[in-house]
């Protein structure tokens, strides 16, 4: 299947097409031994275990209802057969339907969120059951994590035309656009004080950056003629910041100051956020009438296959095709993450304190071998979905 994303990605450079059909491939052949006996649940996580002969085979870890929420929300996107395929023979809309029917039980407001965008983006009929439960786990004057307040306004937008919801939709996009930080253009971890510890109230990570403005992009998308030019612009903002921070191998950074809007601390670096997240977010912010992002999104994905905190003697591949799987991330190998730690107990005190030093002591090749279905889940969503 060729998409108008993938058909302008071999225009602009037709050797990363090539990477991207590969690792699409990948996610369709690794997908299927994620889902667990029974084909109504996926697993939090792949492990990987090295065998006596120093090759890789994978372990089933967990379970996970935002998993296979992402993932159905990716696979609406192949043809039935290849949904069926995916899914332990079930279209993305039967698979989502199992979810709706879990919502009973379901009692994160991250996870509901999930289940009811993609109840709205496969035309489910229970969407309403699904919204609701939404509401039921969502109380409004209380603080939410930022990722699942983004999530909430994406399940909204997409079925503001389907659900009466623009009371809900409006508090959401505004609950977003409030909880920023004086003029920065980047997210906070939460939407208000009280769920983050005051000593690192100020840093944010990547996916607090692409959900709201994949959010906001599509809340004004989903607008009548005017839109919503206020979620555009923030969604520009955030967009252009992290674009301008990105790293000259193309990575997207992973901790933020969001009061600044610099980077606290830059690794672990996340296949996923390469190949996954900063896709689908950017294309959607283009496809709703934002600027063309493709030179950043083309940049972060040559890092699938050139990444610099693996050359000069530390080489390993980041996918293993006949696996189905990327591996999860290149990361620092520090104890207890201590390099993140002691940049976000510095910035609070001194905002542009970097403590370059430890750049030497816990240098990035380490490679943490496991996929999770998400990653898979978004890979398609940015590749093969189109305008919103």
């Amino acid at each position: 299947m060729t998409t108008t994303r993938l058909t302008a990605l071999g225009r602009e450079e037709p050797p990363l097409l090539a990477l991207a059909q590969r690792l699409l491939a990948v996610a369709e052949s690794g997908l299927p031994s994620m889902l667990l006996p029974g084909g109504e649940a996926f697993v939090f996580t792949m492990a990987g275990r090295e065998t006596p002969g120093g090759s890789w085979a994978l372990e089933r870890r967990g379970t996970s209802t935002r998993y296979a929420a992402i993932t159905a929300l990716g696979a609406q996107y192949l043809p039935e057969d290849r949904q069926r395929a995916v899914l332990g023979g079930h279209t993305a809309q039967e698979f989502t339907g199992l979810l709706v029917q879990s919502l009973p039980t379901v009692t994160n407001l991250g996870d509901a969120a999930l289940i009811a965008w993609a109840a709205a983006e496969t035309d489910h009929p229970k969407l309403s059951d699904a919204l609701a439960q939404v509401d039921a786990l969502d109380d409004e004057g209380r603080p939410q994590y930022t990722v699942e307040a983004a999530w909430v306004l994406s399940a909204l937008a997409a079925a503001r035309h389907t659900v009466d919801v623009e009371r809900r939709f409006s508090a959401a996009r505004d609950r977003l656009l409030r909880a920023r930080i004086g003029n920065s253009p980047l997210f906070p971890h939460a939407t208000g004080p009280g769920l983050v510890p005051w000593y690192r109230s100020h840093v944010s990570c990547f996916a607090d950056q692409t959900y709201p403005l994949q959010a906001l992009a599509r809340a004004h998308a989903s607008g009548d003629s005017g839109g919503e030019p206020e979620a555009l612009a923030a969604s520009e903002a955030c967009a252009a910041r992290i674009c301008e921070l990105q790293g000259d191998g193309g990575q997207w950074w992973w901790h933020y100051d969001a009061r600044t809007g610099g980077v606290v601390e830059g690794y672990p670096v996340y296949s996923v956020h390469q190949h996954a997240m900063a896709p689908t977010a950017l294309f959607d912010l283009t496809d709703a009438g934002g600027s063309d992002f493709g030179a950043s999104i083309r940049k972060g994905l040559r890092w699938m296959t050139d990444v610099p905190e693996l050359a000069a003697g530390n080489e390993e591949s980041m996918i293993l095709d006949e696996l189905g799987v990327t591996w999860r991330k290149v990361y620092r190998g520090d104890p207890k993450k201590a390099v993140r730690a002691a940049r976000g107990l510095g910035s609070r005190v001194a905002p542009n304190l970097r403590l370059k030093s430890l750049d030497r002591v816990y240098r990035p090749v380490s490679v943490d071998r496991e996929c999770r279905p998400y990653e898979f889940g978004w890979m398609l969503h940015a590749w093969l979905g189109g305008r919103i």
